[in-house]
């Protein structure tokens, strides 16, 4: 595959990266020129999607081609960990500069449809511990590293690029969907706190942007169309006529990454088919 090399020797920590999205990411920023920080709650990717199973663990497949990465086993939700994770990275790499808050969990996914009153408290609890508080420990730590070191080399002219920060949020944290309250709260909440963090943080160029993706196969996808809905439904409600692919969500995250996003920050792009064009 040919690359541009879009990242080359930027420091990119990726929560979530055993599987799915994460994993996708992690991949394409490697082929990009990124040294990754692969964090999860183990290396090994989740089996319920058919093309990871027994595949090599994200960080060895990433050395096997050639790149550079690690592995640090994170609780996203502990901020004793995350503080560990971003010290590993420093005395790996020597910095951080990519933050990719792509952790996340949809419990409602795997069972059967609720509404409000039927959700247990520990279902929201929990949703909302990896799914929000991950982001807000998660980019408390990146920032204050980030803060501590000079831009990046590849920065270039007078917009001198601090960090990136790119959240994993939804397309129900940006329209209402049915039977999932506490998921789409939770990612209503990221978007929000995206928009917040670049606020605060432009004045240090630090960038900030949310991705919002559609229904994609991995998975809680899997679970979704297993027990909420089924696989032509779901993929009827994207006009483009299909569900996404975890590279489709991979390439929006190089893009928010790279130079090339210079002037973008702030920003909930839809990945989603069209789905919430509607």
């Amino acid at each position: 595959m040919t690359t541009t090399q879009r990242l080359l020797s930027k420091v990119a920590i990726i929560t979530g990266s055993s599987s799915g999205l994460g994993r996708s990411i992690a991949l394409a920023y490697s082929r990009e020129g990124a040294h990754v920080v692969c964090a999860d709650l183990r290396p090994d990717a989740r089996v319920q999607v058919a093309a990871e199973a027994g595949a090599a663990n994200t960080d060895e497949l990433i050395r096997q081609t050639g790149g550079r990465a690690i592995f640090v086993k994170t609780d996203v939700s502990s901020a004793a960990e995350i503080e560990q994770l971003v010290q590993a990275a420093v005395k790996e790499f020597g910095r951080v500069d990519i933050l990719v808050n792509n952790a996340g969990i949809s419990l409602e996914a795997g069972r059967p449809p609720m509404r409000i009153h039927e959700v247990p408290e520990d279902v929201w609890d929990t949703t909302i511990a990896i799914n929000v508080k991950s982001v807000f420990l998660a980019t408390k730590a990146v920032v204050t590293q980030m803060l501590r070191q000079e831009p990046h080399a590849s920065s270039t002219g007078g917009g001198q690029h601090r960090g990136w920060i790119i959240n994993l949020a939804s397309i129900y944290g940006l329209v209402g969907g049915r039977h999932n309250i506490s998921y789409a709260a939770s990612k209503a909440a990221v978007v929000n706190m995206t928009r917040q963090v670049a606020l605060d943080y432009a004045p240090d160029k630090i960038h900030c942007n949310a991705i919002c993706p559609g229904f994609v196969k991995t998975a809680i996808y899997a679970q979704t169309v297993e027990n909420l809905s089924n696989e032509e439904i779901v993929t009827s409600l994207h006009p483009w006529g299909t569900v996404g692919a975890p590279q489709d969500i991979a390439g929006a995250a190089v893009f928010l990454a790279s130079d090339e996003a210079g002037w973008i920050t702030g920003a909930a792009l839809p990945v989603d088919g069209g789905y919430t064009a509607q």
